[in-house]
């Protein structure tokens, strides 16, 4: 895996759960808003859900409910991840995803239920849901990449079983592991050059670099989520770290859905850049389910990429 123990490699592995809640975080009091050109973005709170400053919400709860079903590893336990949703939505969080919502309340009690439940709707099933999540899937798979696509498939599966749901998880996991390794963002494109639908996305991704948000507005669903949060990384100077938070401002610029399109992001820019590279004030205010803080997410982080 080559320069594995050097300590940017331990800084990118700690980014890639750092990274992902500071986006959310961040854009948490920004939601369902489009902030103007001249707003301070900030991790201040507040919002619909009236979330405390630096306090994360379901997307990366579902994360950690993910990372927790690796620390055991080698791999993830799928069954320890429906447990862990449940378990979450059991807790009764303030904000829940339509689509995870309608599956969850079903209570599963196995992986195998839950995906059948994801797989019995019908209507828009296409949610960013299963995207805000994935990038602990890439922790735990840093030594093979073959395996890491296929569990970011069953892990997004779970819950959303819509084809582009399930390879836009594929891509941003394989670009997250990617990243760890190799610091830069080549993955993106390097995946997507053998995927199965190579053409679709090879489109939506110049569509992202050469557009604007107003070309994918709609990022409550997974194909304009992923286009938000690469147009944020590719569009703002990623010459040094200031990267990261560059980038997740832009992502809360583009508005809407601003916590998940910023945690997409933000699994990617921390895995590039390392947790380091996140704002020490911000994250001094992370914080949330299931009761962890930003200082605890480094270690997580660790004792999965260990196995």
């Amino acid at each position: 895996m080559g320069s594995v123990h050097d300590a940017g490699f331990s800084d990118r592995v700690a980014g890639v759960l750092v990274g992902t809640a500071a986006g959310d975080a961040l854009g948490a009091g920004y939601e369902f808003t489009h902030p103007g050109p001249d707003a301070v973005i900030d991790m201040i709170g507040g919002g619909v859900f009236r979330w405390a400053p630096g306090e994360w919400t379901d997307d990366t709860s579902m994360a950690l409910a993910v990372a927790m079903a690796a620390v055991n590893g080698p791999g993830i336990d799928l069954e320890a991840v429906a447990a862990g949703f449940v378990s979450w939505f059991d807790s009764k969080p303030p904000d829940i995803g339509n689509q995870t919502r309608t599956v969850l309340s079903a209570r599963p009690s196995s992986a195998l239920d839950m995906q059948a439940v994801a797989m019995s709707l019908t209507g828009r099933t296409g949610g960013n849901g299963s995207l805000m999540r994935t990038a602990p899937v890439a922790l735990a798979y840093l030594d093979d990449a073959e395996a890491c696509v296929a569990a970011a498939g069953r892990v997004g599966l779970l819950t959303h079983a819509d084809e582009h749901a399930v390879e836009a998880c594929k891509l941003w996991t394989s670009a997250i592991r990617h990243a760890v390794l190799h610091a830069d963002f080549g993955g993106v494109r390097e995946y997507v050059s053998r995927s199965p639908q190579s053409e679709y996305w090879t489109a939506r991704l110049d569509e992202a670099e050469q557009g604007t948000p107003a070309d994918f507005p709609n990022n409550g669903w997974v194909v304009h989520a992923l286009q938000t949060a690469w147009w944020a990384i590719t569009t703002t100077d990623d010459s040094t770290p200031e990267h990261l938070p560059l980038a997740l401002a832009a992502c809360v610029r583009a508005g809407n859905d601003t916590d998940t399109t910023a945690a997409i992001a933000g699994g990617l820019l921390g895995a590039r850049w390392g947790a380091s590279a996140v704002p020490a004030p911000w994250r001094t205010l992370l914080h949330g389910y299931p009761g962890l803080t930003g200082a605890d997410l480094p270690d997580l982080a660790q004792r999965i990429a260990a196995h």
